[in-house]
């Protein structure tokens, strides 16, 4: 790799404007030697200490400051590919700080072992036709049904004793879950964090090393090769980035240069490293990280948690005395929505067709509008809004649902004001919140019934899709990230493996049906029948295409009991077809199906001009489709 240490680059990174500072940064193996460069303003001495030097202070290793940049660099004529390492440095009061791992590494030792690898990135990439294809198309007007991953727990390797490292490798991933998730019909994995991280129960959302895929499944290549084959079965991978706060563990960025640098404050909530936004060298770090993922690993989209947590600067903060506001005298972080504001750019000028989500939980407006407008650019937002009603109402037992009817129809008042995603995450199935399965009252048969109606309705629902893995099949216990989703559920249980075929039939109905996506995030995609029966626990409403050709039709009924004529309002005349329906026995249902065409009679209803009787299950959903003749 050439030498990056220039006065531009320099320059671009002390003014927060440098987007590939990992090109300059970290360890590169460089002309038949090694480069070591490193930010740490205000050091007395850095040295690269490690198995190199026996892991202590050598003159050979003494990194020199670039002028007041901050940044210091050394040039050793070995190669050192393969070696381990870190920093040793002196603070400015003369204090040895703990030994510091490489902020820019991409690659770290596997856990418990906290030190940086001399690595350099080296894979043949073959996905140029789909990443072709992806910056030159508009994801706004195409399916997305994203399958939520966390690697450490899909699937584990039994047979190896060791089972706080029984880990499935990326390669391994590369073979199975691709091959699942396209069999079963999604159009997008999201990996929780992979960057590194120090403790498996924090899911990866404490970071230590930004730059580093875990090895704790391989080598960064080996992620790579995840990626590309996921590209290669037509599948895009969303990688989950936590850009608001990381891990205080002495190897990491915490107090890097001795007091804080990367940090401007602790969370009050998780007790971790806030990322200073308003430290121009830190935004490059942070912009860079953005892009090194989007550009080096492929990835197709990132979605950034805890949104709020980063604009709010009283996020966790709940005594009067402690809260700051900014100088209009609210509670906004200046610096962060400016940040924002900038990344949308910079990935919307480097990585076409990329998508980048926010995680944002609170009503901050205009999350999906862009900068110019006013907004922090990012093209989609989660509707946790649109979830926690979904799943009050799933919740609640028979009797009571007309009381919370609203539930089930007020995401409606709110749906196009943001381009909105519709998850059940894992945030759902863990913490004693109980699986989706869980929640549904009723026996067995009403709880796999139940749990259908409410992915019918998320499928029909505008708005992208998210579901967390184990949700497909039904899994009765909650997440745990230590052992693998209880598979053989499907293999020994009828329920469970017809849960497991509905759920691939209505992905597959998803993508074939453009009414379903192509107008999510526009009016003219969407129009109720009746929003109002509460008494039945019904709703109706028409999902369109573009051109407005093709109306879908879905009745829902979250009520126990079932009806052979149940009249509902349509637009046009003509031939209805029942092209779904969640009491299939194939899926676990009763059959109670409407297996004839349905015409359309001059009977005005719910408003409509035309109107049709149909048959609809208990605890269930129908989609009906206009015949085009």
């Amino acid at each position: 790799m050439e030498n990056k240490v220039n006065e531009k680059n320099v320059y671009l990174f002390n003014e927060g404007k440098y987007y590939q500072a990992y090109e300059l940064f970290g360890s590169h193996l460089e002309n038949g030697g090694t480069r070591f460069t490193v930010w740490v303003p205000g050091a007395k001495s850095v040295y690269a200490v490690g198995s190199f030097s026996k892991w202590k202070e050598n003159s050979e290793y003494k990194l020199e400051p670039i002028g007041n940049s901050g940044i210091w660099t050394v040039f050793v004529n070995k190669n050192l590919n393969g070696k381990t390492y870190k920093y040793s440095i002196t603070d400015a009061k003369g204090n040895k700080l703990p030994l510091k791992a490489d902020p820019y590494a991409v690659y770290a030792e596997k856990r418990p072992n906290t030190a940086s690898i001399v690595h350099e990135l080296n894979y043949e990439w073959k996905d140029d036709a789909w990443v072709e294809k992806r910056n030159n198309s508009n994801h706004f007007k195409e399916p997305k049904n994203i399958y939520e991953v966390h690697l450490g727990s899909w699937k584990r390797q039994d047979k190896i004793e060791d089972k706080e490292n029984n880990y499935y490798t990326y390669r391994q991933y590369a073979k199975e879950l691709i091959s699942y998730v396209k069999d079963m019909g999604y159009t997008h994995i999201e990996i929780l964090p992979i960057m590194e991280y120090p403790f498996d129960g924090s899911w990866g959302y404490q970071t230590t090393g930004y730059f580093a895929a875990t090895s704790r499944f391989g080598k960064p290549e080996d992620l790579m090769y995840l990626i590309d084959k996921a590209h290669k079965a037509g599948i895009g991978v969303i990688l989950d980035w936590a850009a608001g706060h990381f891990c205080l563990d002495e190897h990491g960025l915490a107090k890097f240069n001795g007091d804080m640098l990367y940090e401007d404050s602790i969370h009050p909530n998780w007790g971790t490293g806030k990322f200073d936004f308003g430290r121009p060298e830190v935004r490059s770090f942070l912009f860079s990280n953005a892009m090194f993922w989007l550009k080096e690993f492929h990835a197709d989209g990132i979605r950034v948690d805890g949104v709020s947590s980063i604009l709010y600067l009283n996020f966790g903060i709940d005594n009067p005395k402690q809260k700051k506001f900014n100088k209009y005298g609210d509670e906004g972080n200046l610096e962060a929505i400016e940040f924002f504001k900038e990344l949308s750019k910079v990935v919307g000028e480097n990585c076409p067709g990329v998508m980048m989500i926010a995680e944002e939980s609170t009503s901050w407006p205009m999350v999906t509008y862009p900068p110019e407008a006013g907004g922090l650019g990012f093209h989609y937002k989660w509707d946790m809004g649109w979830m926690h009603d979904t799943l009050n109402y799933v919740s609640a037992d028979f009797p009571y649902r007309d009381n919370c009817h609203d539930l089930l129809t007020f995401s409606m008042m709110y749906t196009y004001s943001e381009n909105f995603i519709l998850p059940f995450s894992h945030d759902e199935v863990v913490h004693g919140k109980c699986s989706l399965i869980g929640r549904m009252p009723g026996d067995t048969w009403r709880q796999f019934a139940g749990l259908r109606t409410l992915a019918l309705y998320q499928m029909t629902h505008p708005g992208a899709k998210l579901n967390f893995m184990g949700n497909e099949f039904g899994q009765f216990i909650e997440w745990r990230y230590y052992e693998g989703l209880e598979f053989f559920l499907v293999d020994q249980f009828e329920h469970h493996k017809k849960h497991q075929n509905f759920i691939k039939a209505l992905n597959k109905l998803y993508k074939k049906e453009h009414a379903l996506w192509e107008c999510d995030h526009d009016w003219k995609g969407f129009e109720w029948i009746d929003a109002d029966n509460k008494t039945q626990n019904i709703i109706s409403y028409i999902r369109k295409d573009e051109a407005d050709k093709v109306n879908l039709i879905t009745v829902l009924n979250f009520g126990i009991n079932q009806y052979d004529e149940y009249r509902i309002g349509v637009l046009k005349r003509g031939t209805y077809k029942e092209i779904f329906n969640s009491d299939n026995q194939e899926y676990g249902g009763n059959g109670h199906l409407n297996e004839i065409s349905i015409k359309a009679e001059k009977i005005p209803y719910h408003g409509k001009p035309y109107s049709i009787k149909i048959k609809i299950p208990a605890l269930g959903g129908v989609i009906l489709k206009k015949a085009s003749k």
